[in-house]
């Protein structure tokens, strides 16, 4: 079981995620932006930050860029569903540890959420 935070400004992906991911034994949190994120990563511990990428006030390249360097032990898996922000995304190779292509299944989330926790 992994203590996980999410951001997420789509209401349907966030309930989504949640519910998948606390139905495979986790512990999760969730909230609507990047700055709503770091605002967590201040007040708890989390073994993983999962991030949309496009995200109103803070985004997710950003959340990831302050989050690893405050926060060094957080592993980063990102969400997207645009195939340039993958790209943008993977710029970033040695801070985040995956990309997930929306729209996703909840056992791509759960397999991708496995590899990343186990990496």
């Amino acid at each position: 079981m992994a203590k996980i935070l999410i951001a997420e400004d789509e209401d349907s992906v966030h309930n989504l995620v949640t519910r998948a991911l606390e139905l495979h034994d986790h512990e999760v949190k969730a909230v609507i932006d990047g700055s709503a994120a770091l605002e967590a990563l201040s007040r708890d511990s989390y073994d993983l930050l999962l991030t949309d990428i496009v995200m109103p006030m803070v985004d997710g390249i950003a959340l990831a860029l302050k989050a690893t360097r405050d926060y060094t032990d957080l592993r980063i898996l990102m969400m997207t569903g645009y195939a340039e922000q993958k790209r943008r995304a993977h710029n970033l190779d040695v801070l985040i540890h995956d990309v997930l292509m929306k729209p996703f299944t909840i056992e791509q989330l759960a397999k991708a959420v496995d590899r990343v926790l186990q990496a």
